[in-house]
């Protein structure tokens, strides 16, 4: 079986509770999968504070560890050990060690893929980059290229442009664009999961900016658009974003927004946090859970684990 790489994720966070929560529910045979990449001092601190009592395995490998009864991390360096109060420069340099590391391992063929717990974006940089776009650089894909998809059994949804501020978001609509994330986005459920599946495309403007002839939707979208139907896609758009979570949003697997919020907000407040975030495009399968890191909520015990075991049962379902 292949293994499951399980990144802790920012420290100053809930990580810990939802992998504890996480780590009770699931089955042995899912356990004797996972590899924990954390720092073996801090995670057992983290534990210790949250009342938890659970086995640690401190492995240097990820091959021949078929133990089901213990978490086994691969360390990470991080000389900070203050349980849930690291500073940003320690955090920072954690995280991306972190990433780094479960890049590397994942492009070995007894890795099945990624999960990374949440990140506090600015961890990563400046810019304000996520988790999809630092891993797209890291394979060399255009930082806006890599496809973010938050799906669950019922719907996905997937923003044309990811961690944009709203300014910003005309600017990088493209035609081209448009074309590479859906065909990414087609050729992956028909690869990974066997089917060709129902896309709907929004427009920008409010009410499609009733098709006046300088919109993005008629300069750009609609050519697109025909484009990948003679590319036998089944796409249909642009759709009016502000109905289109009402009810119609039941006839499609995929709805592709230009923007993050557009499809992002309207999901969870449908769904909350029964989904999962799935990068497409990368050399591996990498997930998260559709949830950010709630520092308001650590050590109220509060936290659902739902989302990091819907990543596991994805990973379980479509892997071996």
């Amino acid at each position: 079986m292949k293994k499951i790489l399980i990144v802790t994720g920012d420290p100053n966070s809930i990580n810990s509770e939802i992998i504890y929560k996480t780590w009770k529910k699931i089955n042995k045979k899912i356990k004797k999968r996972i590899y924990i990449i954390s720092n073996y001092r801090l995670l057992k601190s983290q534990f210790k504070k949250l009342n938890y009592s659970i086995k640690m395995l401190d492995v240097k490998n990820i091959i021949n560890h078929s133990d089901a009864t213990s978490l086994k991390i691969i360390n990470i360096d991080l000389n900070f050990k203050d349980a849930f109060n690291v500073p940003v420069k320690f955090a920072s340099k954690f995280v991306t060690k972190s990433l780094d590391r479960a890049h590397n391992l994942a492009q070995e063929k007894s890795v099945a893929g990624i999960i990374n717990c949440a990140i506090n974006k600015n961890l990563l940089g400046k810019n304000g980059i996520g988790v999809t776009e630092y891993l797209s650089k890291k394979c060399n894909i255009k930082i806006n290229s890599g496809v973010m998809l938050i799906k669950n059994s019922q719907l996905a949804v997937s923003p044309l442009t990811t961690h944009l501020n709203l300014s910003q978001v005309s600017k990088q609509i493209k035609k081209d664009l448009i074309i590479k994330k859906v065909i990414t986005i087609n050729d992956w459920y028909k690869s990974k999961l066997r089917k060709k599946p129902k896309i709907a495309i929004l427009g920008l403007n409010p009410h499609n900016a009733e098709f006046r002839k300088n919109s993005e939707e008629i300069k750009i979208i609609i050519p697109a658009i025909k484009i990948l139907k003679k590319k036998g896609i089944n796409l249909t758009g642009p759709l009016v974003a502000d109905t289109i979570f009402i009810n119609d949003y039941q006839k499609y697997d995929v709805i592709v927004g230009m923007y993050h919020d557009q499809v992002l907000a309207p999901f969870k407040g449908l769904y909350k946090y029964d989904a999962i975030n799935i990068t497409l495009g990368l050399r591996y399968l990498r997930l998260s859970p559709d949830h950010g890191t709630a520092f308001n909520l650590i050590k109220k015990n509060k936290a659902s684990p739902l989302s990091l075991i819907r990543c596991l049962e994805f990973i379980e379902k479509y892997t071996r």
